[in-house]
């Protein structure tokens, strides 16, 4: 039996508490198997990011091909991609190398801190090559607002604009709503059977850096071994709120969740290949 084999294309973080350090984590504590190709490296601490440097799009597509020829797939992550031509290579890497394989994107395009990571031409290659590839995106309402180009202000905005998103062409969405002002946060999850209203109790914590990179490599982990979507989702949902709830304060501004907490009640067995 072997673990569900993930590979991440995302930044990496200097802090540790998001990109593909985060995604490292999570897919380790959900005993899955984690391997990389970085994007972009950044200088980034819980105040914000202070730098960005951009991999060579050839050297990403090279990473890619490496892990693909020997390692193999069972499901695809990507996080911050910065340029155009990088989101070109990577959709072009899967749809010649791997377009059976299940690819959640997490469109990552402002930083908890606020700062903006990609610029419009970015973003706009996003929507028109990756999303339309994607199995599940999983964006907060900030980044569905940028994708859409309309305000989302309640949940049954939300649920619109969920809709919207997947005529973007993915098979799903699951669209975070902790941006709004509640104590009851809903996350809106769209797909093929229908929609479902997530809720949960808001955190009080400053241990929120990288719950988005957190969820999307929990539920690419249970994609990878098995898991239905829905199951995926809300397995990913219950890792990320006990990672919060257990988050031990670090930084002086907004630091890491508790990746490493104890993993036991969502361990399900793996699947055979």
């Amino acid at each position: 039996m072997t673990p569900a084999r993930i590979l991440i294309v995302a930044g990496s973080d200097a802090g540790g508490g998001a990109g593909i350090q985060a995604d490292i984590k999570t897919v380790c504590a959900l005993e899955g198997y984690a391997m990389t190709a970085v994007t972009a490296l950044t200088a980034q601490n819980t105040l914000g990011v202070q730098s960005v440097m951009g991999i060579p799009e050839a050297f990403i597509r090279a990473q890619m091909d490496s892990v693909l020829d020997d390692l193999g797939a069972d499901c695809i992550k990507t996080g911050m991609l910065h340029a155009p031509a990088v989101i070109d290579a990577i959709a072009d890497c899967l749809t010649a190398r791997a377009p059976n394989v299940p690819l959640v994107v997490d469109p990552v395009m402002v930083a908890q801190s606020g700062d903006r990571l990609v610029d419009d031409a970015a973003m706009n290659r996003l929507r028109e090559r990756l999303i339309p590839q994607a199995s599940v995106i999983t964006p907060n309402i900030p980044e569905a607002e940028a994708l859409l180009g309309q305000r989302i202000q309640s949940a049954d905005e939300m649920q619109d604009a969920a809709d919207a998103l997947r005529a973007l062409g993915c098979d799903a969405v699951l669209l975070k709503g902790g941006h709004l002002s509640s104590d009851d946060l809903v996350d809106v999850f769209a797909h093929a059977g229908g929609y479902l209203r997530l809720h949960h109790p808001r955190i009080a914590t400053t241990s929120d850096h990288g719950t988005g990179c957190t969820l999307a490599s929990a539920i690419a982990e249970g994609i990878g071994r098995g898991m239905a979507l829905p199951a995926a989702v809300e397995r990913a949902r219950d890792y990320l709120q006990q990672a919060l709830e257990t988050a031990v304060p670090l930084g002086t501004g907004h630091g890491p969740v508790n990746h490493g907490h104890t993993v036991i009640p969502f361990a399900a067995p793996q699947i055979a290949r």
